[in-house]
């Protein structure tokens, strides 16, 4: 892999990873556009260490808290009502889905799954699900000439039960096309969360989801002929500076705009990948993963 590779595929996870669009997706489709090796699933894995730095640092505060008061709930059962405390338990359940389907799943990660008939099928599919669960919300948030504007769910209304839900969602993110962030927000959306807390959820619920791959995939890397480090390594320093920037952008504008725009970017992206494997003029199948 070259600097300038490594340049381009760390700013596009770093653009990609918080938005709705799927990062892996990206990553795999600017390689194959490019006319460049695959990154493959290890180059993804170990550059979003650097964009989970962007989330430990933006939420240091919220992270901070929740883990201070996690501990504590240890030793001390007044603290167990705490929400913080509670927080650090359901960011624990909503891990395990995840934790065992990418270890059960491995093969099927690096290999078939990123299969760009795969991607773009799922692009589609998950932007018609972000599509009809931002509908729903904003259906609640405005109300209508019949019915009076419906309430939300809060943080503070997660349940073990809705926890797990999210996780599941996060899961399917294994999959390119998916996107981490859009399956988790959708769930949240459809379980009659507000836009805010579906995202921040969604972003706390991955630290230790892609701490644990990115240093899994690091553990299998050292000492391996097929990593590039220097590059990697630049990769993920541009990863964590772009994710940083998107986060602080995303989180205001969700507050106050639809997903839609990222809906008819999805379906259109997808559309055009079909077609372009359809045709001949794109290869369905990864080049040899560049070292």
């Amino acid at each position: 892999m070259s600097w300038f590779e490594s340049l381009i595929l760390g700013l596009v996870q770093g653009l990609t990873e918080f938005l709705p669009v799927s990062s892996s997706a990206h990553l795999r489709l600017t390689a194959a556009f490019s006319g460049w090796k695959d990154p493959g699933a290890a180059f993804t894995a170990i550059t979003q260490i650097g964009t989970e730095a962007a989330v430990l640092i933006y939420f240091r505060k919220d992270i901070a808290r929740i883990i201070s008061a996690w501990a504590r709930s240890l030793t001390n059962k007044a603290m167990r009502q705490d929400h913080d405390a509670q927080m650090g338990w359901l960011v624990i359940v909503g891990s395990i889905p995840i934790g065992v389907l990418g270890v059960t799943l491995k093969d099927q990660i690096e290999g078939p799954f990123r299969d760009l008939r795969i991607t773009a099928t799922m692009l589609i599919v998950m932007g018609v699900v972000l599509g009809f669960a931002d509908r729903m919300a904003a259906r609640d948030e405005t109300g209508g000439r019949h019915r009076a504007p419906k309430q939300r769910k809060a943080l503070q209304d997660l349940s073990v039960k809705d926890g797990l839900i999210f996780g599941l969602c996060q899961a399917m993110a294994l999959v390119p096309g998916v996107s981490r962030s859009g399956a988790t927000i959708s769930g949240g959306l459809l379980m009659g969360y507000k836009r805010e807390a579906a995202a921040r959820y969604s972003f706390l619920l991955a630290i230790p989801a892609v701490l644990a791959s990115g240093l899994f995939e690091l553990k299998d890397a050292v000492g391996s002929d097929h990593v590039s480090w220097g590059p990697t390594i630049f990769a993920t320093v541009i990863a964590f500076v772009s994710g940083y920037a998107v986060i602080a952008w995303f989180m205001k504008f969700i507050t106050t705009k639809s997903f839609m725009p990222f809906v008819w970017y999805r379906i259109a992206l997808g559309i055009v990948i079909i077609a372009l494997v359809a045709t001949g003029s794109l290869s369905p199948h990864a080049a040899e993963s560049a070292g």
